[in-house]
C-alpha cells in the first residue's frame, strides 16, 4: 500500500536537509508506542536506524537501511528499506523528500508498506497515516 504525507515548511531544502538529524528522528516519533534509539547512522546510503518498539506488553526491533540518497538542485531525497521489521510489517520503504518550492521546502513522505496480508494491510493504514501527520505540527516548529 501506498501512503503520502506533505508539508510546507520556510526553511531551503539544504538548510532542512541538515536538520535531520537523531535529535529531530526522536522528536517526530509519537507518544505511542513509546520508541528507544538503538542505532542512527544518518541519512546517507548505507546508514542504519535501528529501534525498540514498546507495546507495554511485548516489544518489537525494527531496524532500516538507507539503500539510496541522492542531492541535486532541486531536491534531496533519502530511502529507508526495512530490513527487520515488527510482526505486522511484512515489507516497508519510506522514500523521504526535500524538494525546493521558493525559499521554502516541501517535506513528502513517501511510504510503501505491506501486511502479512490485505487485512492487516488495510488496518494499518489510518495508524501509519496518523503516525506522519503527527509530524506536521513537528517539521513546522522546527523548521519554520
Amino acid at each position: 500500500m501506498k501512503l503520502i504525507v506533505e508539508t510546507v515548511v520556510a526553511q531551503d531544502y539544504l538548510q532542512v536537509k541538515e536538520g535531520f538529524t537523531e535529535s529531530l528522528f526522536l522528536k517526530l516519533n509519537p507518544p505511542f508506542p513509546p520508541v528507544k534509539l538503538i542505532r542512527f547512522d544518518g541519512s546517507e546510503s548505507g546508514d542504519l536506524v535501528s529501534l525498540e518498539l514498546n507495546f507495554l506488553l511485548f516489544k518489537q526491533n525494527w531496524t532500516s537501511k538507507i539503500t539510496e540518497s541522492q542531492l541535486t538542485e532541486k531536491e534531496y531525497f533519502f530511502v529507508d528499506e526495512g530490513i527487520q521489521l515488527p510482526f505486522f510489517l511484512k515489507s516497508w520503504m519510506h522514500k523521504h523528500r526535500l524538494i525546493k518550492s521558493g525559499n521554502h521546502c516541501l517535506i513528502r513522505d513517501e511510504i510503501d508498506y505491506e501486511g502479512p496480508n490485505s487485512v492487516i494491510s488495510n488496518l494499518l493504514y489510518p495508524i501509519l497515516k496518523g503516525q506522519f501527520l503527527y509530524r506536521k505540527p513537528i517539521y513546522k516548529k522546527v523548521f519554520g
